[in-house]
């Protein structure tokens, strides 16, 4: 029973703590520690609560599902339909972000500039477009992998960097910005593609979905706010969108190897979803997982707005927020279509839901805007 529970654990926070954790100094920075933090502790209780309310759907199904099989089952047809957009949108602007600073990174790597970095997204996308048509199963050795190597990272640089922290880099407070972090803490906390996961993993043992939910976010959150103390506190205001930028190369290649993997797990991911949900035909599948994340790169580069933070904040805030919504919308409806009891339940409460929707999409709002300003 104990290996059940850590795999499932060491799955979801997996899941949890992707490549979009580079981001997390550059916001802080922007707004001041004290308000990034505050940022991590309150959307991190948020997506908890979420995922507390989708392990309670999981748990009241049956059958195993994705994301847009539950939404099917309790939200009906356009349920399914918003679900899979949202989804979809997350996908799209986590390999957008990725093929960005892909870019960047090799270029610094490289040649100590981002002067390469647009033509190397380019051979990077080709080649890993090549990589996910031969269907390699890195959704699971990749996901491992890339978690293995987030911890090396974290682990290296609090060992290295932090005698040389300066306190007054962790100090200050930019009110200006007291918004800025949202999007991205929103996007490196998504995680509800993992819940089909977690279940079938704990197997006979599905009373521990509720604990491994909570200390999976509790585990992120003190990552999350350790890299971010460490990367700030002795960058300060020289902090860049890609933390690993400032921290010489071994972290700028570990940053890479990171991206890599979680970039290719999302493009088969999606591929095998529309194949599969969708019936697709292999290449029509393919065809549209690797279009769209490199037509837009290309128009944000002719638009001269090929931001990594940029484009993870919008797709934090509209997939995070949206699919976070459709769960609550879900949860009230598995309380009476569910089709087995739950190993546990949490109260269907309106004002809950209110509170969390009328977040996100405050949230959403402000995001977008500044992205337009």
């Amino acid at each position: 029973m104990v290996d059940k529970i850590y795999l499932a654990t060491a799955e979801l926070i997996g899941t949890i703590i992707g490549a979009g954790f580079l981001a997390i100094p550059f916001v802080i920075m922007k707004s001041g520690a004290p308000i990034g933090l505050l940022h991590l502790l309150i959307i991190g209780i948020m997506i908890m609560i979420s995922m507390l309310y989708l392990g309670e759907i999981a748990l009241r199904t049956k059958a195993n599902h994705q994301l847009t099989g539950y939404a099917s089952k309790y939200l009906g047809k356009k349920g399914k339909t918003i679900m899979f957009i949202s989804v979809a949108f997350g996908v799209y602007s986590s390999i957008l972000a990725y093929l960005i600073a892909e870019g960047i990174s090799i270029s610094h790597l490289l040649f100590n500039s981002d002067q390469y970095a647009y033509i190397i997204s380019l051979i990077f996308w080709a080649f890993l477009s090549y990589l996910t048509y031969q269907g390699i199963k890195a959704l699971k050795k990749g996901e491992s992998f890339s978690v293995l190597l987030v911890l090396i990272i974290i682990a290296s640089i609090t060992a290295i960097y932090t005698p040389q922290i300066n306190i007054n880099n962790l100090t200050y407070i930019n009110l200006v910005n007291v918004f800025l972090p949202f999007g991205v803490i929103l996007f490196a906390y998504q995680s509800f593609t993992a819940i089909t996961e977690v279940k079938l993993i704990l197997g006979k043992n599905k009373n521990k979905m509720k604990s491994t939910i909570i200390y999976s976010h509790i585990i992120a959150f003190i990552v999350y706010a350790i890299f971010g103390i460490v990367v700030l506190g002795i960058k300060g205001l020289s902090t860049p969108e890609i933390a690993t930028l400032s921290l010489g190369k071994p972290f700028v290649f570990l940053g890479i190897l990171t991206m890599l993997t979680s970039y290719l797990s999302l493009s088969v991911s999606l591929m095998d979803n529309l194949r599969f949900d969708y019936k697709m035909h292999k290449f029509k599948a393919w065809f549209w997982t690797i279009s769209l994340p490199i037509i837009l790169f290309i128009i944000l580069h002719l638009l001269h707005k090929t931001s990594f933070i940029l484009v993870l904040g919008i797709g934090g805030v509209i997939s995070g927020g949206l699919t976070a919504i459709l769960i609550m919308l879900m949860h009230r409806k598995s309380k009476t279509l569910g089709d087995r009891k739950p190993e546990y339940s949490l109260p269907s409460s309106r004002i809950i839901a209110f509170i969390i929707s009328l977040i996100f999409i405050v949230g959403a709002t402000i995001e977008i805007y500044n992205s337009l300003t």
